[in-house]
């Protein structure tokens, strides 16, 4: 490898309008909302459920292991860090139980409005949560859906596994590779 892989993409210093959402409770979670992170103009927009734990009790960013294989992945395949954004279909870390279905679909409202104001090229969901609320098929997994690029509101959408399931499940790895190298095909449709 020529380069190193980043440890953290940069935090979007001020999210949009939904700052201070409380919505729906998972607001009321915690004080942070995380709009997205990585480069707000990228080409490529990936999808995660929900944000993670991002900094330890001193507020030091680190690499946790969901980031680290989606990060691993999308370098292997040939995604460069500058050309990717990574945002969530939930803008705030849950902490306890909530109301799933209402919280996501607040939060898919936002979701769509950031992908109006991105105009990506591509967009890579992650995981049966995204894959459902963004098709609106409560059943749809994808195991059914990766492999091929959809059509969805004239975006180009590449599906694949979340990353904590293939750090579970590695056999899974190969697949999730094969998605982002799908994802580098499709992004080449526009150089």
């Amino acid at each position: 490898m020529s380069k190193s892989l980043p440890a953290i993409l940069p935090e979007d210093v001020v999210p949009p309008a939904c700052r201070f959402c409380k919505q729906c409770e998972v607001g009321h979670h915690g004080t942070r909302v995380i709009w997205g992170e990585g480069n707000p103009a990228a080409p490529l927009f990936v999808i995660l459920d929900n944000p993670g734990a991002r900094e330890d009790k001193e507020g030091v960013p680190y690499l946790c292991g969901t980031r680290e294989t989606m990060q691993t992945a999308a370098y292997e395949a040939g995604v460069e860090p500058g050309s990717m954004y990574i945002s969530y279909l939930l803008k705030c870390r849950p902490r306890r139980a909530y109301d799933k279905e209402k919280a996501r679909a607040t939060c898919l409202n936002y979701l769509w409005g950031q992908l109006e104001a991105a105009d990506p090229k591509v967009i890579m969901c992650l995981g049966n949560v995204v894959c459902q609320a963004l098709f609106g098929e409560a059943d749809i997994s994808v195991k059914e859906l990766r492999g091929r690029v959809h059509l969805l509101k004239n975006y180009r959408i590449v599906t694949s596994y979340h990353p904590l399931a293939v750090r579970r499940r590695p056999v899974l790895y190969k697949y999730f590779l094969q998605d982002w190298r799908l994802v580098v095909e499709q992004l080449a449709l526009f150089q």
